[in-house]
């Protein structure tokens, strides 16, 4: 609630609320001196549109400090949202300015639902794009326009999408770049799209798994969620399972 009125009506925050902001920034601070001081990468997660301009200005804050040698802070940009991609040129502009290497990462976005009704309900402007293929055209744009000025940037493209994936590896190839070149991970959640994951290491490119954890009420919901996006990119899951099983088929002939 508070990083929600710090976002939307920053100017009616009590004189208790401006302390506990103060101090939660003062937290968020140390935790990326932490990340600093041992060499650790931190990306800060994308949430509810209706706190995320605190959590981008504290970002920010964070990259112009810390990534002046190399990207230790990442932002995360839910590139369902319309705004993403003006964001991400004002990033660029920011650290031209100022020195830093930007650090981002891609994700498609998960509360289009929430978003939407909490837009109706409040009679603001929808925040989200109009449709699956607008989110993959700014998606698509994002990674292009920050492999375009890479010598600024450092990325992790978050995604389960076979073809984003593919169009990201196709772009490495064809900028000439080294295929492991530190400023450029793949990423995806452990036990999800690990045939994604694994051709692409195996094939030379940087690649993360991710490795939800905390108490079982508090991750499951997550990984639920992250399950159903999961199975809604196409069959994506379905495919997995006939892989899997073909892989098996293989294996076993090989046995005889």
């Amino acid at each position: 609630e508070l990083l929600a009125k710090a976002s939307e009506k920053h100017e009616e925050l009590t004189i208790e609320e401006v302390r506990a902001y103060r101090e939660f920034k003062e937290r968020f601070m140390a935790f990326c001196q932490r990340a600093y001081d041992n060499d650790v990468r931190l990306i800060v997660d994308a949430e509810d549109y209706c706190f995320q301009d605190a959590l981008d200005a504290l970002t920010d804050e964070a990259m112009r400090k810390y990534n002046k040698k190399r990207a230790i802070v990442f932002a995360t940009l839910q590139m369902y949202r319309h705004d993403r991609m003006p964001y991400l040129r004002r990033i660029l502009d920011d650290a031209k300015e100022k020195g830093y290497i930007a650090g981002v990462k891609f994700v498609r976005g998960a509360y289009m639902e929430a978003e939407r009704a909490r837009a109706a309900a409040l009679g603001y402007p929808d925040p989200i794009c109009k449709d699956k293929q607008a989110t993959d055209e700014n998606y698509d744009a994002a990674v292009r326009f920050t492999m375009d000025h890479l010598e600024h940037f450092e990325m992790f493209m978050g995604t389960h999408n076979e073809e984003s994936n593919y169009k990201l590896a196709k772009l490495i190839d064809e900028k000439g770049l080294k295929r492991d070149d530190p400023r450029i991970f793949f990423a995806q959640l452990l036990g999800m799209s690990d045939n994604i994951s694994f051709n692409l290491a195996h094939e030379g490119y940087n690649v993360t798994k991710y490795v939800p954890y905390a108490k079982v009420r508090d991750v499951l919901p997550y990984l639920i969620r992250r399950a159903e996006e999961n199975t809604s990119v196409a069959g994506q899951t379905s495919r997995e399972l006939r892989m899997l099983k073909a892989e098996l088929d293989r294996r076993k002939a090989m046995k005889k």
